[in-house]
């Protein structure tokens, strides 16, 4: 099994954001602010790599403790791995050329309303979660090709198709927990080939054989975004206001 490096984790905040080192572990923070306006801190080893070089294959776990400001931060936050899937890096800022792919992951992940995160109707799309994605990996030039399609999710009709049709490429599992996401809880992941179990305070919370595809970064996070894919074909993508300072403390 594979144990987290800490000294690999690299901070990335936008401006009155930050990632201040606690004894132990980090608290990431993002400012008050109206919506309209990007606020993102991060911990991450990935972010100059290559999609196909980063860093972590299972078998592998990850444990830390977290606790976060308030219950329903707006945005999202979370800890786990990814493929940063959503990204058109062209290099600008240290990060390296990256072309969007289709989602894998496992993490713990907030994400309050509007949010709307999954693309299948019996999962749980927003909230606290546990969850995977297992994706396909599609080369680069047909995702660019996929792209001509996005027109479409203009239009309500044509949106819900080509959310039914991602379910095919995009496999999920996920499961909403009921914790106070305020106080401090022992979380774990355990990373296989064929299963992913996420652990919370010693209980089991979700066994699933939806294993993302490796290779994926690490990554712990907080940002007053939203996005949404809901079953009746809407499409929604901005900010939401900070009404105060917003903030998640880990230790590992």
């Amino acid at each position: 099994m594979t144990a987290i490096g800490t000294a690999q984790l690299a901070p990335r905040t936008t401006a009155g954001a930050a990632v201040t080192p606690l004894p132990g572990g980090w608290r990431l923070s993002i400012p008050s602010g109206p919506a309209g306006a990007y606020r993102w801190a991060q911990l991450d080893d990935y972010l100059q790599r290559p999609r196909d070089a980063f860093p972590w294959q299972p078998p592998a776990a990850l444990e830390l403790e977290a606790r976060a400001s308030a219950s329903d931060l707006p945005g999202t936050w979370g800890f786990g791995w990814w493929n940063d899937p959503f990204s058109l890096s062209l290099g600008l800022g240290g990060a390296r050329r990256r072309l969007p792919a289709l989602p894998n992951a496992a993490w713990f992940f907030h994400a309050s309303a509007p949010n709307f995160l999954s693309i299948h109707d019996d999962l749980p799309a927003q909230g606290f979660l546990a969850a995977t994605f297992r994706s396909k990996r599609w080369p680069p030039v047909l995702l660019l090709l996929a792209l001509a399609f996005a027109p479409l999710l203009g239009w309500p009709a044509a949106a819900r198709r080509l959310r039914r049709m991602a379910r095919r490429w995009v496999h999920q599992s996920a499961v909403l927990l009921d914790l106070d996401t305020t106080q401090w809880h022992h979380y774990a992941i355990v990373w296989e080939i064929e299963q992913v179990v996420f652990i919370v305070d010693g209980n089991r919370v979700l066994a699933t054989g939806i294993s993302p595809a490796a290779p994926l970064g690490l990554v712990i996070w907080i940002d007053n975004q939203y996005a949404a894919f809901t079953p009746q074909g809407e499409v929604k993508l901005g900010t939401l206001a900070t009404p105060a300072e917003s903030w998640i403390e880990v230790r590992m």
